[in-house]
Order: structure tokens, then C-alpha cells, then sequence
């Protein structure tokens, strides 16, 4: 009995120390705001914006339960410059507010580590799984904004005893994996600058959805609700940018079946609603699961496509407001140019899980469905790392400058006139 409460008290030792650690951030929301988040162990912190001195006290977003400390929230006001967090324990966080019309947006994708039966990644090491370094820093380049495309959840299953690379992990849909594979290793970045929050297919309702919806969801959170499958598109207003957020999580790359894609033909509805009310302003779709994306098949031909959202996406006409496609869902970095009057594609899906083999050229990749797109040009560039995105100032395109695991520059390409351009390296 003894080495049984010993075994029991070892196991929950490592979740309970995770649970006294705050995390505070600050993720756009759902029109033209910003909302502040924080995962306390008591009582909610209190804000005070720029020098105002007036200490606002955040609200209840969930009661902590048997898997995560309390939430709390509250609304950002419109022209706040900074934002000064005090936690009950007396520690306080400053973190970025946001930029009216950002100028470098900084974008990553499938951030966690894999722990799931046979795929075992070595979250211990920082070469295998070099997400906390990445976020370090890609936080030193002090981005306006963050884009994650999703995927923030792997750990899956327990690791086996005796693996080394793994040892000690937490798993499962609680605060102790979502700390672990997220909140700690993110924290320099989490404080950089605040977030934009894609839903990907690791954080869907079978796997960690209710964590999801209570921590990053877009709306309130009810933990009474059933946890929800699918949140419509909503749009959010970036100055002389929009971007329409789009839930693909859910939509299968590899079948169709009706009910899906009336789902997403009514989002993709939805995106054109957006464009319309865009006012003249560019618009980003950024959603997971790329609709036009590969990897390498066999004799390694570029295969790919997602089958629903192509099912779905029916004569295009929801593209024709949309500048930019971006996603993640693919572990490795690629740019694509369509024959087809859609917009580019940008994957950056390279953010710490483990890598996927795609071919460097994606002329020619072949893709499920018969929606009549092809690639005009693509590539792909392997490795860990992420993207910024750098406005140019009166020309209204961007530069892209990737960066590899520890933040060193690898590649640049641009995106101006409805293209996105990878000159070859020297």
C-alpha cells in the first residue's frame, strides 16, 4: 500500500506544480478587439492599462475543475498602448498590446510534440522538439503580431517507461499537457506580442477540443456546452488588413460525406460575406488544413488536396475577395502559385512536430477532386522554423523572410500582385 501512494503521489506531483504556474496572454478576437487570457491557481490577476493607474480586476472565463486551473478574461479597449497584468501572488507580466495596423506578422504552425502509440518524439530534446528555442527566438524579433495555424496539442498518449526522450510528459486534454506542449515553452512569445488563434485537427472534439474552446476558443467558453465540432468563420479587422478565420479541423483530407461539405459550403458562403464587407481592404483566409497543399507520394510525385473543402468549394467564386491563402497541417514550409484564379498558398506547418517529406518542386502535384486547380509553381523548404511577414511600405506587398529552428534567416521570398515570388538561393 505504501509503494502504491508513493507511485500515485509521483504522478501527481509533476500535474499539480504545472497547475501553480500562471500563463497570461493576449489573442485577437472576433471583429476589431483583442482579448487578455490568464490561467491562475486562484483568484483572477487585475489589469491596468498604459499609466491610467486604475486597476481592473478580469473575469471568470471557467471554474477550475479535475483538469485545469481557473480561466479568466477580459476585453482589451481600443488604443491601448500597454498592458500590465497583476497576479495574485504579487508577480505581474507586461505584456505587447496590440498594433492598429501591424507591420510584422510572424507565423507558425504545429507547435506540439508527438506522443501518440508508436510515434514517440523526443520532447526532451531540444534538436527533436525545438519549439521553445524557436519561440525564443522568433520573441526576439519583436513581431506585432503572431499567426499559430494550429496544432498545438500531441501529447496523446503516456510514454512508455524507459524512454528517455519523452520521460516525465505529460498527456492528455489537461492543463499539465497543455502547459507542457504549449504555455511554458511559448511564453517569451505569448508575451512578444498577442496571437491569432487557428483551430487545427489536433484540437478537434476527439482529441483536445474541450481544452481548446476553454483556453483559446474565439467565444465564451460553457462547460456545461457539448464540445463543439465546427465554429463558423469570423473576420478580423487588422487596420488596412482583414483576415478571415476559417475552422477546418474537422474537414477530412482523405473522404467526403454530405453533411461535411454543406458545412464548409456554407463557411465558404460565409468567407465571401467577409470579402464583401471588407471595404477595399485585402483579406487573408487563414484556416489549418491548406486546401491545395502536398506531400510527397509515390515515386515522389506532390499528392495532396483537402477532399472536403474541395467537395465543397464548388466554381471558386469564394476566392475571388481572397488575397492570400494561409495554413499549417503540412510539417514543412511551402508557397504555391495556382494556374486557377485563386489566391497563393502559404504553409508553415514547421513549428516543432515532427517533419513531413515533401518534394522541393510542386509543379505538377496531384490533387483530389476534380475542382480543375493545378499548381503553376510551388516549392517546398524543409526544416524546422517559422515566417515573418514584413509589409512594404507603399507597394502593398510583403516581404517573407523564413527563419530556421534557432532563428537564423534561411530564405526570403515576397508576396506582391497576387504572387508569391522564392527567388533561388545563391
Amino acid at each position: 500500500m505504501k509503494r502504491l501512494l508513493l507511485f500515485a503521489l509521483a504522478a501527481w506531483l509533476p500535474a499539480a506544480a504545472e497547475a501553480q504556474s500562471p500563463s497570461v496572454w493576449l489573442q485577437l478576437s472576433p471583429g476589431s478587439g483583442a482579448e487578455l487570457r490568464a490561467v491562475v491557481p486562484g483568484a483572477c490577476p487585475t489589469v491596468t492599462w498604459d499609466s491610467s493607474g486604475a486597476a481592473t480586476p478580469m473575469l471568470e472565463r471557467a471554474a477550475a475543475d479535475a483538469n485545469f486551473p481557473r480561466m479568466c478574461s477580459l476585453a482589451i479597449p481600443a488604443g491601448v498602448q500597454t498592458v500590465h497584468v497583476s497576479m495574485p501572488d504579487g508577480t505581474t507580466e507586461n505584456l505587447a498590446a496590440p498594433v492598429q495596423n501591424p507591420q510584422r506578422i510572424l507565423i507558425l504552425g504545429d507547435t506540439g510534440c508527438r506522443i501518440k502509440g508508436d510515434y514517440l518524439q523526443a520532447c526532451n530534446d531540444p534538436v527533436a522538439w525545438p519549439f521553445a528555442g524557436l519561440a525564443k527566438a522568433a520573441a526576439s524579433l519583436k513581431p506585432d503580431l503572431v499567426i499559430h495555424l494550429g496544432d498545438y496539442l500531441y501529447r496523446e498518449s503516456p510514454c512508455p517507461e524507459g524512454n528517455a526522450g519523452c520521460a516525465g510528459s505529460p498527456w492528455g486534454d489537461n492543463w499539465a499537457s497543455w502547459n507542457a506542449d504549449l504555455f511554458t515553452p511559448a511564453a517569451p512569445l505569448l508575451a512578444a506580442a498577442p496571437w491569432l488563434i487557428v483551430r487545427g485537427n489536433h484540437e478537434d472534439c476527439s482529441r483536445s477540443g474541450s481544452g481548446f474552446l476553454r483556453l483559446l476558443g474565439p467565444g465564451a467558453f460553457d462547460p456545461k456546452a457539448a464540445c463543439a465540432d465546427h465554429l463558423p468563420p469570423y473576420a478580423v479587422s487588422l487596420g488596412e488588413q482583414a483576415i478571415a478565420v476559417m475552422d477546418s479541423a474537422s474537414a477530412s483530407d482523405t473522404s467526403v460525406d454530405d453533411k461535411s461539405v454543406a458545412v464548409y459550403r456554407a463557411d465558404f458562403d460565409a468567407v465571401k460575406a467577409i470579402a464583401s464587407a471588407a471595404s477595399g481592404h485585402p483579406l487573408w483566409l487563414v484556416g489549418h488544413r491548406p486546401i491545395w497543399a502536398a506531400i510527397s507520394g509515390p515515386l515522389g510525385i506532390p499528392i495532396g488536396g483537402n477532399a472536403t473543402m474541395i467537395a465543397a468549394s464548388g466554381g471558386l467564386s469564394a476566392f475571388s475577395g481572397v488575397s492570400l491563402m494561409l495554413s499549417g497541417h503540412i510539417h514543412t514550409f511551402e508557397a504555391i502559385n495556382y494556374d486557377a484564379k485563386i489566391p497563393p498558398q502559404i504553409v508553415a506547418g514547421h513549428g516543432g512536430d515532427n517533419l513531413d517529406p515533401t518534394p522541393a518542386n510542386l509543379r505538377g502535384a496531384i490533387f483530389q477532386g476534380h475542382s480543375g486547380v493545378s499548381v503553376k509553381d510551388g516549392l517546398s523548404v524543409g526544416g524546422f522554423g517559422f515566417l515573418m511577414m514584413t509589409r512594404n511600405a507603399g507597394t502593398g506587398g510583403w516581404t517573407i523572410q523564413l527563419y530556421d529552428s534557432v532563428g537564423t534567416p534561411e530564405r526570403q521570398c515576397t508576396f506582391a500582385a497576387g504572387r508569391v515570388s522564392c527567388p533561388p538561393t545563391k
